[in-house]
């Protein structure tokens, strides 16, 4: 009972095929077409895995670009994949925090896994995978250099979440000599505030799974973990939880047909 999920994001669009375990998975840009980043991702991973396409018993679409597809059978919002996928990796797991392109959220589970509460910030890019990727920028430096830059160092306050007004703030600091590391370590700061906000709008519980892929960057995973208290649960291929939570529900769906 071979299952295929589809998360088309903003930045990334993620495919895992699953039947009882992961059987290949694939990421692509999703650049300026959801539904050819879709097909290529799914593509990709039927070829990874070495699988024929009509092999593929059901199809779950979800992230902002889910519409985009008609081979879906379902479609799903990325809340409650991002919620299924992280339970199945980690059992404990009753807070999901995800930081994605253009969004961020926190999301709540029951002792069953479902989703029991949410909050998100999709209004603007303040917190995301957006707003870091254009902060890197500013310091020319690339998402890991930044991570390395903000090791150890004191963090300057970045008073602004808005991105532009931020890039403005920061190009303030670099002209008054302000460290590099010091800049990063603050942008760090202000992405954990953010989420230690959207955090104080549900009920945080332990144990917190973080993914989307700024949870590949060991500093910021570290910094958001310690402000909001907790040992965050870091899977081994973050950005792939949604896609991943996709595959399981349809997997659960011809399950419960059998």
């Amino acid at each position: 009972m071979l299952t295929a999920g589809i998360d088309i994001g903003s930045t990334a669009t993620k495919a895992v095929l699953f039947d009882g375990e992961v059987r290949g998975s694939a990421m692509v840009p999703t650049g300026w077409d959801p539904k050819e980043a879709g097909l290529a991702a799914y593509r990709q991973a039927l070829e990874a895995a070495g699988i024929a396409e009509g092999a593929v018993r059901c199809i779950v679409g979800t992230g902002y670009g889910r519409v985009s597809l008609p081979i879906f059978d379902r479609r799903v919002t990325e809340i409650t994949c991002h919620a299924r996928g992280a339970f199945h990796l980690f059992p404990g797991t009753r807070t999901v925090v995800d930081i994605g392109g253009q969004d961020s959220k926190v999301i709540a589970l029951d002792e069953s896994g479902a989703v029991a509460d949410f909050i998100m910030n999709d209004k603007c890019a303040a917190g995301t995978g957006r707003f870091l990727q254009v902060m890197a920028g500013v310091l020319d430096a690339s998402l890991d250099e930044l991570g390395a830059l903000a090791v150890g160092a004191d963090p300057v306050q970045i008073s602004s979440m808005c991105t532009v007004f931020a890039e403005s703030e920061i190009i303030g600091l670099l002209a008054r000599g302000v460290a590099k590391g010091r800049i990063a370590a603050g942008i760090f700061d202000a992405i954990a505030r953010r989420i230690q906000g959207l955090a104080g709008r549900v009920a945080l519980r332990e144990q917190v799974t973080f993914s989307g892929g700024v949870a590949l960057n060991p500093e910021i995973s570290r910094i958001i973990g310690a402000g909001l208290g907790v040992a965050l649960q870091l899977p081994r291929d973050p950005q792939l939880v949604g896609a991943l939570g996709a595959a399981l529900l349809g997997f659960e769906q011809l399950t419960r047909e059998v």
